[in-house]
């Protein structure tokens, strides 16, 4: 009966998984985010990044999908690219603006910088769809 019951609650969890696959979000949108770190400041983009940002991130409904660093190119030693996927651009806007009027982020931001110097010398945005054939939606 027990193993009845497992399987049952094995099948009931792929069919709740099935469903979510053939459903994605139909506004769901992706964000790509390039930072050029100011000279020197590379190790401490990236510990703000580990230590403070990805929880506040989540924090404000944002998922996490990845971070990379450049193998080679220009400015590769100081560049971080990272994609966050939001359910859609509204509500992208929605948990930047909580995330900047984050006190904890206000901290984290002015401590790492209380030198005067911004971590990021340059920050790029830019929202991406998926198309209709990417696994990833």
């Amino acid at each position: 009966m027990k193993g009845l019951i497992a399987a049952g609650v094995v099948l009931a969890g792929a069919g709740v998984l099935a469903l979510a696959k053939e459903e994605p979000m139909a506004d769901r949108v992706f964000e790509m985010r390039t930072y050029v770190a100011s000279p020197g400041k590379m190790d401490a983009l990236h510990a703000r990044f580990r230590d403070h940002t990805n929880t506040l991130f989540v924090k404000h409904g944002m998922e996490l999908v990845g971070y990379w660093t450049p193998t080679a190119g220009e400015n590769a030693d100081l560049t971080l690219i990272y994609i966050l996927a939001h359910k859609s651009e509204a509500a992208a806007k929605a948990s930047w603006d909580a995330f900047r009027n984050d006190p904890d982020w206000q901290k984290a931001r002015a401590d790492s910088e209380k030198d005067g110097v911004k971590l990021a010398a340059k920050v790029e945005s830019r929202f991406l769809k998926p198309t209709d054939y990417s696994p990833m939606k």
